[in-house]
């Protein structure tokens, strides 16, 4: 994948996951194997049409799969693009470890 096509995914996954409804929709298909879009759409009080286009998003970042089952939908998380907030998110943690170990160490050789 090429470095420009690399950011596009990026910022598609991110994008996706910027959103409470669609975060909310991540944890609902965390928790179940896969879920049809009518029980989905009763976890939110807005319409079948909103919670599609949410499920779109998340598509679009490759967060969502969805196969059909006879004349039913059912979506299951992919969870695999979360991977890279995750790599993300973890470098600014061992930053912010290191700076309040560096803080740590400067109060205590104040106190001497």
């Amino acid at each position: 994948m090429t470095n420009i096509r690399r950011r596009v995914k990026l910022r598609d996954v991110y994008d996706a996951v910027a959103d409470p409804t669609r975060r909310k929709l991540i944890q609902l298909l965390a928790e179940a194997e896969e879920l049809p879009l009518h029980e989905l759409t009763a976890q939110f009080q807005m319409g079948r049409t909103a919670v599609s286009k949410h499920l779109a998003i998340l598509k679009a970042a490759d967060l969502v799969k969805e196969r059909k089952v006879g004349r039913e939908t059912r979506y299951r998380l992919n969870a695999e693009p979360l991977r890279e907030i995750e790599d993300w998110v973890s470098f600014y943690t061992k930053f912010w470890k290191e700076k309040v170990a560096r803080l740590n160490h400067l109060l205590q050789e104040e106190e001497k």
